[in-house]
């Protein structure tokens, strides 16, 4: 009977093990066990990294410049020009870099109730973009309260219109000249629709650097993003636009782009640069 007990005794021994012994490795976990522990610590790996992604991306749409990342221009190039594809975007950048088609034009132009330069003659460069044309006859009612009289001078051009304008800048000043201080056609802000050059009374309704000297161009400064417009060309940042420093000429980009850009003294380019840093960022972390 002693026998048969120390037996079973020494039969139980022989199947039980230590944790010690899986830890010095003398004896292997089942299988299962070790694919169980692995599948557990990845699963909370990536829980993890969606947590934090997920906080990220929150972080990132919080950011002010965020909503513009789909108001960027959509390009197609075509014979080494870089074409808008999305002309009727508001924030639309047509510059040096980036042309219209020379078919584009506006669908939903409109005569704005303001005061200009040439009265009531109903011609192409009294018109604007709807909305932009709205806030222009609230911005110059603001001027008006404030007893500053504005004149808007031009418009939408037509690329046709440009054309002409170019021209006639080449043959007076030569093609470089011309360049920088006309847009070639189909690189114009007033194809666009958009943009409005404004004077006043004391510049005889021209459009002069001095302008921005005036009680009005002060005033255009100080109160134009308020209405959704920007001062395009501003002095100092030449090598930004490309272009000289033109105190009259304002671009409507809407009320919020407005106020980011006059706060931060960007230009649209600079602008549009913070904002392709910002969707590297999120495109960077979504990869990671």
């Amino acid at each position: 009977m002693m026998h048969f007990i120390s037996f079973m005794i020494a039969l139980s021994l022989a199947g039980f093990h230590t944790s010690a012994d899986y830890l010095a490795g003398d004896i292997e976990k089942p299988a299962a066990e070790t694919e169980t522990a692995k599948t557990d610590t990845e699963v909370g790996t990536e829980k993890e990294a969606e947590k934090e992604t997920e906080a990220g991306s929150k972080d990132y749409q919080n950011d002010p410049l965020y909503p513009y990342i789909a108001q960027q221009n959509k390009l197609v190039e075509k014979d080494g020009v870089q074409y808008i594809t999305n002309p009727e975007n508001i924030l639309v950048l047509a510059n040096k870099e980036y042309s219209l088609q020379s078919s584009y034009s506006p669908p939903d132009l409109v005569r704005p109730n303001v005061t200009f330069s040439f009265g009531d003659a109903q011609v192409e460069k009294a018109q604007m973009r709807k909305e932009a044309g709205t806030q222009l006859e609230a911005m110059f009612a603001a001027a008006k309260q404030d007893n500053l009289t504005l004149y808007a001078v031009s418009g939408y051009r037509s690329y046709q219109r440009q054309q002409e304008v170019f021209s006639a800048e080449v043959d007076a000043k030569g093609e470089s000249k011309a360049k920088e201080a006309v847009a070639v056609p189909g690189t114009s802000e007033h194809q666009t629709g958009l943009a409005m050059d404004i004077s006043s009374r004391d510049q005889g309704f021209n459009l002069t650097e001095a302008f921005g000297e005036t009680p009005e161009g002060q005033w255009l400064q100080k109160n134009a993003h308020k209405y959704g417009f920007i001062l395009r060309y501003m002095k100092g940042k030449e090598a930004v636009t490309q272009y000289q420093y033109e105190s009259w000429h304002y671009r409507y980009v809407g009320k919020d782009a407005a106020t980011i850009i006059y706060e931060n003294d960007w230009t649209l380019e600079e602008f549009f640069q913070h904002v392709r840093a910002l969707q590297k960022k999120i495109d960077g972390g979504m990869a990671k």
